[in-house]
């Protein structure tokens, strides 16, 4: 556990370092949301309601989902753990002689730059959004916690599956194609880019249920208090979320498990 928290500090300590990363991100951030929220905005206004969805809470997820892009990383197209690039050029081998799991390696360190990028852009960019469309703020404390839960879910989930995408190196020795494809398609089926009640019902009831909308569709939904529209409570989008991290990390546990028993050095 001391090793864990060493690297998450660690992780923390590099990311926090670079302060004009953080200023540009907030700013990209935030002028991105502002963009999409005013294009939903003349969306909603020939249409009160979509499904259950108004105008506030559409603008409210749009700025859910900008801050949680720091803390997922949904929207790269390209490698956002080194993993992937040490698998590419073998220095893995290195991290295989850890006497600690190279998946709990990995999350430690990716959970403090998580934990960075929430704090110093993510939540600056939700609270433009509170300022400039009045989005949502959860005032009760219980639906605080329960969002701060899920945005937790959410970051485990996140990792878990660019983790996933990162292992595909050990077969396909470059895992760039793989990361282009999933940063542009993610997004859209975690509810990013469009709410997903925005969507015919039939398509939003499947996407709902697949991993990419526990990273930002959920968590926009539990902020709201919008899991009654699909007859359930709080309770059971975090279930959903939980059930996704354990399927993900035992996936990522098992490949790790078949990759390394046929790791490929290249370069050296």
């Amino acid at each position: 556990m001391r090793v864990h928290l060493a690297v998450y500090a660690r992780g923390l300590r590099r990311h926090s370092t670079y302060r004009a990363a953080l200023v540009a991100g907030l700013i990209t951030n935030s002028v991105f949301g502002a963009i999409n929220a005013m294009v939903l905005l003349a969306v909603f206004s020939a249409r009160p309601e979509i499904n259950g969805y108004d105008a506030s809470d559409a603008v409210t997820q749009v700025f859910v989902g900008q801050m949680l892009i720091t803390v997922t990383m949904i929207v790269n197209t390209g490698p956002s753990l080194d993993l992937a690039e040490r698998i590419r050029t073998g220095e893995v081998a290195n991290d295989l002689l850890r006497p600690i799991s190279l998946q709990g390696w990995c999350l430690a360190q990716d959970l403090g730059r998580a934990t960075c990028g929430f704090l110093f852009r993510g939540v600056p960019t939700f609270l433009v959004g509170v300022v400039l469309f009045d989005a949502v703020v959860p005032y009760e404390v219980v639906a605080a916690l329960a969002f701060l839960t899920s945005v937790v879910l959410a970051a485990l989930v996140g990792f878990a599956l660019r983790y996933l995408y990162s292992l595909c190196g050990f077969w396909m020795l470059d895992s760039r194609g793989v990361w282009a494809v999933t940063g542009l398609v993610g997004p859209v089926l975690a509810g990013m880019i469009l709410p997903l009640p925005l969507f015919p019902p039939a398509i939003a009831d499947v996407l709902r249920l697949l991993p990419w909308a526990s990273m930002v569709q959920i968590p926009a939904e539990i902020l709201l208090g919008k899991e009654s529209l699909h007859g359930g409570g709080v309770l059971s989008g975090l279930a959903l979320q939980a059930l996704w991290v354990a399927l993900l990390f035992g996936a990522g546990a098992r490949v790790t498990a078949t990759a390394t028993r046929r790791v490929v050095i290249q370069g050296g």
